[in-house]
């Protein structure tokens, strides 16, 4: 394949928009770490946020697990620090002798959106720096490349 070839082309434009998008989410991570209540990890808030999200009220960490593309492990110890702070709960599996499903508590909502809270005033900085409609405009897009990723993930 020569440089100047088509894929070449979109090789060289998906790299920089993936890279911009890394930045994006080193930087974001670092702003919200910094104001997450006490206890809560960003992998905390995201398990949160994922059944809010998605209307969910609960799940196994099997399945949590690979819709985060984790570890068991490392999604069972995100589990157990929120079920610590009374943000999740976790039960056998009534279907599955071995199983567990873990429910989000009231305070586990209550937990996500007082974090979004404290998020909104590092986010309203960036208000008189960028078009709101910019923004806006973005957002399909986004929502239809992470569509594509997860339909394709690699096992």
């Amino acid at each position: 394949m020569t440089s100047d070839s088509p894929n070449s082309d979109f090789t060289a434009i998906a790299f920089s928009f993936f890279n911009e998008i890394g930045i994006i989410d080193q930087l974001g991570r670092n702003r919200f770490e910094r104001v997450l209540p006490d206890g809560l990890s960003i992998a905390g808030f995201s398990l949160l946020n994922h059944f809010v999200r998605l209307n969910k009220t609960q799940d196994t960490p099997s399945h949590l697990a690979k819709a985060f593309q984790v570890t068991k492990g490392a999604m069972t110890n995100t589990i157990h620090r929120l079920e610590a702070l009374g943000l999740v709960t976790i039960v056998a599996d009534p279907s599955d002798g071995r199983g567990k499903l873990v429910s989000i508590t009231e305070a586990g909502t209550a937990a996500r959106h007082d974090a979004i809270a404290r998020l909104a005033p590092s986010l309203q900085q960036l208000s008189g720096l960028i078009d709101p409609k910019e923004l806006q405009a973005l957002i399909p897009t986004l929502m239809k490349i992470r569509a594509i990723l997860d339909a394709n993930r690699e096992p």
